[in-house]
């Protein structure tokens, strides 16, 4: 772990002090930009044309429950200094620590591989060969990891991450009908197995499994102490807040195109959301701002799941996880994060329909959250006193995530069964 910036002190400063908060904001950010990856914006976009704004509020009500939940992993993370499979092993044994690196495993490669094939269908729109933009995938990301530390990471994937806020533009450029807009986003058919098959992936879409191990494993790599939580839930809370705005931005656009609620299209390749998501921009312009988002999209997302699933297991064989460690010291680690991003660029290249493989992996989130969510909530009411999850709080953030998961759960498996 590398070392503290600042001291570690038993209660949070009530000063606020900005220059705090631009040290510590980036794993808030980062996780949640990754949030709004290929496979939650094709969702989104999925949702938009065939339902119109109907699952818009569903986008809007999933805000702070994303809050409540990734802000319980940076307390867990920055109180205890450890990661989350190390914390699941430590007070519930080895068995359970790997049950949730499995189930967390399982949802990487979902997400790696609609990243991956996020990533060909914008080459596609320039002409560029899925083998060719596999390959520079690849080798571009390896050869970030094993050049640099995980502060420049976490800032290159900022960077990449922030072309998503074109979604908000071409959203706005759309100029959906506000009487549209307030009529459908509170019309919900919740009678209809295939509307609540995908209000269960996008309940997945938004809350994943290796969000939770990503942010908890960065604040402790970024060596944050108590003094630093205030400025880590601000950096939690702005990111909720924008991939939300994103997600609700790619379903606004589609809808606002398509806009014929329960019938509408299904979108099937890159190229067809694009197409319907860039009407009002020009043939360039809309493949230009489209592909950009996108990419931005994949490659924060790639970035994150990889090393995500790549800590995980090195942390779980109690082995060096860390970027800040070099390949020779950490073999394991840089190991299975090679190993990750060249088995899902040859899946990919087998060439998977990403729409329905996107959606299906949302939904499989969804059914995975009773168990990742509920080592989060057992482990943070055994954080110490002030910061343990408990009182009218702790019953009101895990009831409003109980009602959010089992909707999520039962809307899948209904919409699975029909």
């Amino acid at each position: 772990m590398a070392p503290r910036k600042y001291p570690a002190v038993t209660t949070v400063s009530p000063r606020w002090d900005w220059r705090r908060f631009l040290f510590v904001a980036g794993p808030g950010i980062v996780v949640m930009l990754a949030d709004s990856d290929a496979g939650s914006l094709i969702t989104a976009a999925q949702s938009g044309a065939q339902w119109g704004y109907r699952l818009l509020a569903l986008q809007i009500l999933l805000i702070p429950i994303l809050y409540l939940v990734q802000e319980l992993t940076v307390r867990l993370g920055i109180v205890t200094g450890k990661g989350h499979a190390q914390l699941i092993k430590q007070h519930f044994g080895a068995f359970w620590a790997w049950v949730s690196v499995a189930t967390l495993v399982v949802s990487c490669i979902g997400a790696l591989l609609t990243e991956f094939s996020g990533l060909t269908g914008v080459g596609e729109l320039i002409g560029a060969p899925a083998p060719l933009t596999l390959g520079l995938t690849v080798t571009l990301l390896l050869a970030m990891a094993v050049s640099h530390r995980y502060l420049t990471v976490e800032r290159i994937a900022i960077s990449v991450g922030a072309f998503e806020l074109v979604f908000v533009a071409v959203a706005w450029l759309a100029h959906p009908d506000l009487k549209q807009v307030l009529s459908g986003a509170f019309s919900i058919p919740l009678g209809d197995s295939k509307y609540l098959y995908l209000a269960s992936a996008n309940i997945g879409a938004v809350i994943m499994p290796w969000m939770v191990f990503f942010q908890q494993a960065s604040v402790v790599e970024r060596g944050l102490g108590i003094a630093d939580l205030p400025a880590a839930r601000l950096d939690t809370a702005i990111g909720a807040v924008v991939t939300q705005l994103v997600m609700a931005a790619a379903l606004v656009a589609t809808a606002s195109t398509l806009a014929r609620p329960g019938a509408g299209p299904r979108l099937d390749t890159v190229a067809e959301i694009a197409a319907a998501i860039t009407p009002y921009l020009g043939q360039f312009a809309g493949k230009l701002l489209f592909g950009l988002g996108m990419a931005g999209a994949s490659l924060v997302a790639t970035i994150v799941v990889t090393l995500t699933g790549a800590r995980a297991l090195a942390e779980a064989l109690g082995l060096p996880n860390s970027l800040d460690h070099s390949p020779r010291e950490a073999p394991w680690f840089y190991g299975a994060y090679a190993g990750a991003l060249l088995i899902g660029a040859l899946i990919v290249s087998a060439r998977i329909n990403l729409v329905a493989l996107s959606v299906a992996v949302q939904v499989m989130n969804a059914l995975l959250l009773p168990l990742v969510l509920g080592f989060v909530f057992l482990l943070a009411r055994r954080l110490p006193e002030p910061y343990r999850l408990k009182g009218a709080y702790g019953v009101v953030a895990t009831g409003a995530t109980a009602i959010v998961v089992v909707f999520g759960v039962v809307s899948g498996i209904v919409g699975m069964w029909n």
